[in-house]
């Protein structure tokens, strides 16, 4: 049997993002997808993740625009080759033609003593402490990383790394995750405190008529984020996703970095659409005295660090929340809120390999070898349900005031991945072709080929107001 080239809702994955968001059930007629075939294969349910966290995040901008117009909510087509083709952006990227090297040579999958372990170290002091915990000299190689993980157990090079400040896990089988992902939702939704309803401001309609580069005008009559301002405290992947997405949706996004601990330019050049950059140190008194006044006027802080990383700022939820009341604070961490690894780093490959997903889709070559999702699926999937969760609370604090406290993680998406979704019964449409979704857009970085986004909005895809810029380059205002 073959599904329809629209999927009829309900979608069970969709209503249970839609639910953990605090939507309203009956807006899930709302959403439709048109089916392709072959987006992203694997034995795990990805597809379906996929389109049910963007299906929800256009949902929820489609919400709020009406909320703000006044008018009934619109229906959204989520089309399942852009999910597919977005889901991959960072493979997808060109730069002058360049291709992005996403991984570092030592960072994969290495035999252990007694199984495998998966190490990250694409940035330079990542693979400084790597090395350093395994003592190994500075100039090591993948070779000489080998030999000396093959002759330790997994563990023990897990706990070794992680006391060097460096990341590595153990690679766990189905089932026997260190994570206890029976009890990791998929995102906590809180309102804080009481207030009178707060309205965003009325921002003036385009003087073209058409509010982005694609020429859309959305049915609400203005991009549901136009006048929010947000500022992004995340890095590589989740995080990004989420704020370049609120930025498609006219949010005036303004990310901060730590001069002194510098992203990659690549994953910026994927994730930086449609948002300004700056460079301020916290602990530097004239920065923090810039980014207090770039806080007191926003909207959302939007934070990808580990629980309690920033509270020696007194960046906290917590007191943002107390001193900010009306505040949306958005938070997402790796490994979950609570529980024995709440305040070790993590990247979406490490999440993979210590919640069982590696060992689920590992390589059918007879040597055991652990395998990936077709994507970094839980970075995309969490960054669009984070999104969503800032628009569904933006919609909220529209109708009933207070603030809001969000949180999200990879390993409760990949609770909801190996636990939560049922696989498709049946497959159908036309064949991906990521062509389709591909744009070619110049900028400061160089010429840039790129996955457009694969929000729905009423009327047709829309795009990016502005292309990614220089890490730090912009003025610490807004707009």
């Amino acid at each position: 049997m073959t599904r329809s080239d629209d999927v009829p809702p309900p979608d069970v994955a969709t209503a249970h993002a839609w639910t953990a968001l605090g939507g309203d059930p009956a807006l899930l007629e709302r959403v439709t997808y048109r089916a392709v075939s072959g987006g992203l294969p694997a034995r795990l349910p990805v597809a379906e993740l996929a389109r049910a966290t963007v299906g929800v995040c256009s949902l929820a901008a489609a919400e709020l625009g009406a909320r703000r117009s006044g008018g009934a909510v619109p229906a959204v087509r989520v089309d399942e080759g852009a999910v597919a083709t977005a889901f991959i952006s960072e493979r997808h990227l060109r730069i002058d033609g360049r291709r992005p090297t996403n991984f570092a040579p030592l960072s994969g999958f290495w035999r252990a003593a007694d199984g495998w372990v998966r190490t990250h170290a694409n940035y330079p002091h990542h693979r400084a402490r790597l090395l350093t915990a395994l003592g190994l000299p500075a100039h090591s190689g993948p070779d000489e990383l080998a030999a000396a993980l093959a002759e330790r157990p997994a563990r023990a090079i897990q706990e070794t790394v992680y006391a060097a400040g460096g990341l590595a896990v153990a690679v766990a089988e189905p089932g026997e995750s260190e994570i206890p992902l029976a009890g990791l939702p998929l995102a906590e939704c809180q309102r804080i405190g009481e207030g009178a309803p707060r309205p965003l401001p009325e921002p003036p309609l385009p003087t073209s008529g058409v509010p982005s580069p694609s020429g859309v005008l959305p049915a609400y009559g203005v991009l549901p984020a136009s006048g929010v301002r947000v500022l992004d405290l995340t890095r590589v992947i989740a995080g990004p996703v989420a704020t370049r997405t609120l930025a498609l949706l006219g949010a005036d996004v303004l990310r901060v970095d730590s001069p002194r601990l510098p992203e990659d330019p690549d994953a910026h050049a994927d994730t930086g659409f449609g948002k300004r950059s700056v460079a301020l140190d916290l602990a530097a008194p004239e920065d923090r005295r810039t980014f207090e006044a770039l806080l007191a006027d926003a909207d959302v802080v939007v934070t990808g660090y580990r629980p309690g990383a920033l509270d020696r700022y007194g960046l906290g939820a917590d007191a943002l929340l107390e001193r900010r009341p009306g505040l949306i604070v958005a938070q997402l961490c790796a490994w979950g809120w609570s529980g024995p690894w709440a305040d070790r780093r993590g990247f979406d490959s490490l999440v993979q390999a210590a919640t069982g997903i590696a060992a689920i889709e590992a390589k059918d070559d007879g040597d055991g070898h652990p395998g990936v999702l077709p994507a970094q699926a839980l970075d995309h999937g969490t960054g669009y349900l984070l999104a969503a969760a800032v628009l569904r609370a933006l919609t909220e604090r529209q109708d009933i005031g207070g603030g809001h406290h969000l949180r999200l993680s990879l390993a409760g998406t990949a609770s909801w991945l190996t636990r939560g979704i049922a696989p498709a019964t049946s497959v159908g449409g036309p064949a991906h072709d990521p062509a389709l979704w591909l744009a070619e857009t110049a900028s400061d970085l160089g010429a840039l080929r790129h996955a457009r986004s694969p929000i729905a909005s009423p009327d047709g895809p829309l795009d990016w107001a502005r292309p990614p810029g220089r890490l730090g380059a912009d003025a610490p205002r807004w707009l």
